[in-house]
């Protein structure tokens, strides 16, 4: 209302929220968490912990977290609708409840629904017990009296506060609810999982605070309708964010993937043009993945060039060496590349690959099936070193690659005399489409094709050389 119905003056109404007054030390809720002021201690006095992690009988979720769960620690899993957090959470409640007590706080589904979700596992459910509330103050004060070994709140957004007039997923109850379990999960020493919704560009809903208040900030990506899943962290006070776990959905719930490389690999064509192998590197995992690449003629004036797995940016920055430093004509040409698996690839020691799997689709070459490919592209063209060239190595010759491309600068490193690999060294991207198909370098740009030896690089049944004319 605009005017005031006692008064007829205008615009003097003010809206008032009646909040009911703060609880102090000695409110029961307060109370129930535990929450009494302590003097300051100086750090030398405090005792190192002693407790080790809580190993989860899950291997791939064991590397994410940095080997376990630490007791007391606050972790956020979140990812897409359907990618199966419930289900990867289900399966470690019921493994980790062998070992003691487990609370699964459900505020989306019935006891009933997770019962057929745990049938469907095979889980052993003796000790896992289930609680379908909403309410944060019941939800602590079950946990508090119960002292489970882990406590699963799905999901932080459908739980709630009395104290707080907001509705369930607000910034100010989402806010709330997890500084309280953090407070819990502190003074009790029982870890808590939560599980977080996430929004249409693929970020954890709610307030940015939220991932700063948690110690552990995990994603479970791939495609919906993809069979594999990659398990990342973002954050991670207790260990490494490089590690990540890859997992494969199947009708009994998700399956540990212990070597990833051999199933990216598995269904890779010998003799298809357009593939290339990348040896890429997941903190301290080598993984052998297949790059693949598409081009194809455009008449439209701006060509497309779609990336799936590798940034897009980057795409478009190795086109453009291909077609400034190579002499590729690819300026009518749409380019779409995918990294085979749903593994999304962050580090530049798969530029090479990309590159040659582009030239390979653009001149119709199939990459030879024994050679893995490494290496960093600059902007003019050179080739650089990438680290931790012995582990990629390793992980190539135990899949039967027997060759690989890499940097000249690293050529010559020793672990591949003793693993039985050759090293095809080249210093520009020239050089190593060269040494790929085993031809001589392109010719220079602004030279014409006549009298020159013909290059491998030639569309079968053409006679354009590969700098065009």
């Amino acid at each position: 209302m605009g005017k005031c119905p006692e008064c007829d003056a205008w615009n003097t109404l003010v809206e008032t929220l009646e909040a009911p007054p703060p609880l102090t030390q000695t409110g029961s809720v307060q109370q129930s968490w535990g929450l009494v002021s302590s003097p300051p201690v100086s750090l030398a006095q405090v005792s190192p912990q002693r407790q080790g992690r809580i190993d989860v009988p899950i291997g791939e979720f064991n590397r994410v977290l940095g080997g376990g769960i630490v007791p007391g620690s606050l972790v956020l899993l979140g990812g897409d609708p359907g990618i199966g957090k419930s289900t990867l959470l289900l399966d470690v409640s019921a493994r980790l409840s062998e070992r003691g007590s487990v609370l699964y706080v459900s505020g989306e589904e019935s006891p009933e629904q997770i019962k057929m979700r745990a049938d469907r596992l095979g889980a052993k459910v003796d000790h896992l017990f289930v609680l379908a509330e909403t309410q944060l103050e019941g939800i602590v004060a079950q946990a508090q009296e119960m002292k489970p070994a882990l406590l699963v709140v799905d999901s932080i957004q459908t739980t709630s506060l009395e104290t707080i007039l907001s509705p369930a997923g607000s910034v100010a109850q989402v806010r709330e609810c997890a500084m309280a379990l953090l407070r819990f999960a502190k003074s009790s020493r029982v870890p808590v999982i939560l599980v977080g919704h996430v929004t249409k560009e693929g970020t954890i809903a709610g307030p940015r605070v939220l991932e700063h208040i948690v110690d552990t900030v995990l994603y479970l990506e791939g495609e919906r309708f993809h069979s594999f899943r990659i398990l990342r962290a973002v954050k991670n006070r207790f260990g490494s964010t490089d590690e990540i776990g890859v997992f494969e959905m199947r009708d009994a719930g998700l399956a540990e993937v212990p070597n990833p490389s051999e199933v990216f690999l598995a269904e890779r064509s010998q003799d298809a043009d357009g593939s290339a192998v990348a040896i890429t590197l997941e903190g301290t995992r080598p993984v052998v993945v297949e790059v693949q690449a598409l081009t194809a003629a455009t008449s439209l004036g701006l060509p497309r060039r779609t990336a799936n797995g590798i940034d897009n940016n980057r795409l478009q920055l190795l086109t453009a060496v291909l077609q400034k430093r190579v002499g590729l004509p690819l300026g009518n040409q749409d380019i779409f590349v995918n990294v085979v698996g749903g593994l999304k690839i962050a580090e530049p020691a798969v530029d090479l690959a990309v590159a040659v799997a582009i030239a390979s689709s653009f001149r119709d070459l199939a990459v030879p099936s024994d050679l893995a490919i490494v290496g960093e592209v600059g902007l003019n063209g050179e080739l650089r070193r990438v680290g931790h060239l012995d582990r990629r190595l390793a992980e190539a010759a135990k899949l039967g690659f027997r060759r690989c491309l890499v940097p000249r600068s690293v050529a010559n490193a020793r672990a591949a005399r003793d693993l039985g690999v050759e090293l095809v060294g080249a210093a520009t991207v020239v050089d190593a489409l060269a040494s790929t198909w085993g031809g001589q370098p392109p010719p220079k740009r602004g030279e014409s094709g006549s009298g020159q030896t013909q290059s491998p690089y030639l569309r079968r049944g053409s006679a354009l050389p590969l700098g065009g004319g």
